[in-house]
């Protein structure tokens, strides 16, 4: 799961200027934003320079603990 939403929320962007800074369709950063999609490293990285965060703050910690 990611974070991509509670950031483009704190930061004061739209799922609309993410798309067009990706060069992707709204629908698409729509399914990463909606967790129905996970997007490719490659795309993370590129979604974590646009917001000028690290990528491991656009994802989700495990708490679970592993036997």
């Amino acid at each position: 799961m990611n974070r991509i939403k509670l950031v483009l929320e704190d930061k004061g962007l739209t799922q609309i200027w993410l798309a067009e800074k990706l060069g992707k369709s709204y629908n698409m950063v729509n399914s990463y934003v909606q967790n129905r999609r996970q997007p490719s490293i490659v795309q993370l990285y590129q979604i974590a320079l646009l917001l000028n965060v690290e990528a491991k703050d656009l994802l989700e910690e495990n708490k679970k603990i592993l036997n």
